[in-house]
């Protein structure tokens, strides 16, 4: 079967185009009027198991507002690991805190606790985990030392929905948690993200911090125009808190709130396409999955591995890539580089936003010698696939390229 001449289906399969016909015909299409912004929220909340649920238009926004929810200011310290996309970073900059970094578990690459109990100073006001590429850390320890020092956890949930620790869905751990609803996400409407949390005042203050600080906000209310005769009263004083403009407009929330009707099926689909390439690489000794404990359900945003053919084969990762792509299989991404190495980073040129913190932080190699070390050797493969025939096709291709470099 020719795989390049197989697509795969669209993404928008439920409900998209039925939802964003009625936004059109509401009378608002603002988050702030309208009542699929407030839906999503509650249906989102309740899927995740918990009381409150407030959309925003990234699944960077959310961090920084839970960030600022968590009372972290100028000076104070964030942890977060070192395998991770550079978002918890800025995130951490908006706030004019000091990223810090723990390193990782070399099997399966997320926050090692260890070394976060040692990056633990009087100045850390927040740690953030990452569950990557699906997969929760080991949060048990973490919440022991975050709990034993009074310091908030925010779960960054980016690439997790449906994701499990120890029998607990991920985004009911921590006191917050974060997701994306970003084009390659389970749940993907463009743009958009979500926090969850069980704590009321937390709920209030986020949701204030991403509606321009309206003081009428509420932890389970996003509209803001629900009293005419006091909102239009030009005695009437609106904002109490410093805000952003972080809402999750009417149309996007349509479109995930369709996707999230079916986020069972969606998330079932990368797991099981996760699984066809993970039985090919049984074959070999050189391509070793991000390792699933025992307690642990990972949903599979991609399927992350570590790659050892320059030393098992002889083979570069570069042209280990190549041979997969020209035998008709699917790109095969790089790991992001760790945080403190990006430009932006290792440059030093976050400074300028907020000197009189910044002027004496610097970072450079050796922080976290594990991630540093297994960045450069991982391969994300694709999990998503709406078509478990396609996926397996590529799984097929996979198989044949090892088999090729073993002959």
């Amino acid at each position: 079967m020719n795989t390049k001449a197989m697509n795969n289906p669209s993404k928008y399969l439920g409900n998209e185009l039925t939802y964003l016909g009625k936004v059109l015909n509401a009378e608002s299409w603002s988050a702030t009027g309208g009542s699929w912004t407030i839906g999503l929220e509650r249906a989102f909340a309740e899927k995740i198991g918990v009381k409150y649920g407030i959309a925003f238009n990234s699944g960077t926004s959310t961090l920084h507002a839970a960030l600022e929810a968590a009372g972290v200011g100028p000076g104070d310290e964030v942890i977060s690991p070192a395998m991770t996309v550079i978002m918890d970073t800025t995130a951490t900059f908006h706030a004019n805190a000091v990223p810090v970094y723990a390193d990782v578990d070399p099997r399966t690459f997320t926050m090692d606790p260890g070394d976060l109990a040692r990056k633990i100073t009087p100045r850390t006001k927040a740690i953030i985990t990452v569950a990557l590429y699906g997969l929760s850390p080991d949060m048990s320890p973490i919440m022991e030392l975050a709990r034993a020092k009074n310091i908030p956890v925010i779960e960054d949930n980016a690439q997790a929905v449906l994701s499990y620790y120890k029998g607990r869905i991920l985004g009911t751990i921590g006191d917050m948690a974060s997701f994306s609803f970003e084009n390659t996400k389970h749940i993907s409407c463009g743009e958009g993200g979500m926090i969850v949390t069980n704590n009321e005042g937390y709920a209030e203050t986020v949701r204030k911090i991403g509606g321009h600080g309206f003081k009428n906000l509420r932890a389970d209310e996003g509209r803001i125009r629900l009293n005419m005769e006091v909102f239009q009263n030009p005695h009437y004083k609106r904002h109490d808190v410093l805000g952003w403009n972080y809402r999750l407009s009417e149309f996007n929330s349509a479109i995930a709130l369709a996707q999230l009707e079916r986020i069972e099926e969606l998330v079932e689909l990368r797991k099981k396409s996760a699984g066809f390439f993970i039985d090919a690489m049984k074959t070999c000794d050189y391509l070793i999955p991000q390792q699933v404990p025992d307690g642990y359900v990972n949903s599979y945003y991609t399927l992350g591995v570590i790659y050892e053919g320059l030393d098992s084969i002889g083979v570069k990762w570069e042209d280990f890539r190549k041979a997969y792509v020209e035998a008709g299989g699917d790109g095969i991404y790089g790991a992001w580089s760790v945080p403190y190495l990006e430009p932006m980073v290792a440059t030093r040129r976050f400074v300028k936003r907020c000197p009189w913190v910044y002027e004496k932080i610097s970072y450079s190699e050796g922080i976290c010698p594990v991630a540093e070390s297994i960045q450069p050797k991982i391969m994300q493969f694709k999990t998503n696939y709406r078509d478990l025939t396609l996926a397996e096709k590529k799984a097929e291709i996979l198989l044949k390229v090892i088999k090729r470099f073993s002959s």
